[in-house]
């Protein structure tokens, strides 16, 4: 194990699973439905990793909150439809996160997620009781506010130091530099690197295998 970190935490959707494309289409759909303009993919992109709510405000600022509950469930409905096989998760995630257990390291999620549809795709990969705590953006603040990451590390009974957070996007990045940890980032996911290394994150990988690779080497 690392001798600094002992805690790894993870976002999900662009991170361990592949599921940006979904995300994107099924943003579009209920803007066609709630009779708004399509944003671009590339906009759409820029607001994963936030709570829905604070998702669809920031691309429709003027959504009024009857409005705002109408496209929220056009959005759900939408996007568990394509879940139905939920998103793969990217190549090396789960060899890699097994050795990770085996070293040691506590493991947690930190999503944008709502609790249900968290709780629904770890239930599709085995995984219910897989991770030392999870946590959603509907029982918590939303990224990148550092709470979730503040109850994590409360859970554990870690210090901010002693864990790292790895995500795809700006939030992610933000929230761990809000909460005083440091951050992994990766290119793979909704947002570009160099957007990424704004951020000053502890290491940038292409695949999520070298996250293991690095934290190996550090440990010798």
């Amino acid at each position: 194990m690392h001798p600094e970190y002992k805690l790894l935490i993870f976002d999900w959707d662009g991170t361990l699973a592949n599921s940006i494309g979904r995300i994107v289409e099924a943003m579009h759909a209920a803007s066609d439905r709630a009779g708004f303009a399509r944003c671009d993919d590339f906009a759409v992109k820029g607001i994963i990793g936030l709570g829905l709510p604070e998702a669809i405000r920031s691309l429709y600022p003027e959504i009024s909150d009857p409005e705002l509950l109408v496209f929220r469930q056009y959005y759900a409905d939408h996007y568990i439809a394509l879940e139905a096989e939920p998103s793969p998760l990217f190549d090396g995630v789960v060899d890699t996160l097994e050795a990770l257990r085996g070293d040691g390291y506590r493991l947690a999620v930190a999503t944008g997620k709502a609790r249900r549809g968290l709780d629904r795709v770890l239930k599709s990969h085995g995984w219910n009781d897989y991770f030392d705590i999870t946590r959603a953006a509907d029982e918590t603040a939303s990224k990148p506010h550092p709470l979730m990451l503040e109850q994590i590390l409360a859970h554990c009974g870690m210090q901010p130091e002693q864990a790292l957070m790895v995500g795809d996007s700006s939030f992610d990045l933000q929230m761990a530099r809000n909460a005083g940890m440091g951050s992994v980032a990766v290119s793979y996911g909704a947002q570009t690197i160099a957007a990424l290394q704004a951020f000053e994150p502890r290491l940038a990988i292409d695949h999520f295998p070298e996250l293991h690779a690095w934290l190996s080497q550090r440990a010798n």
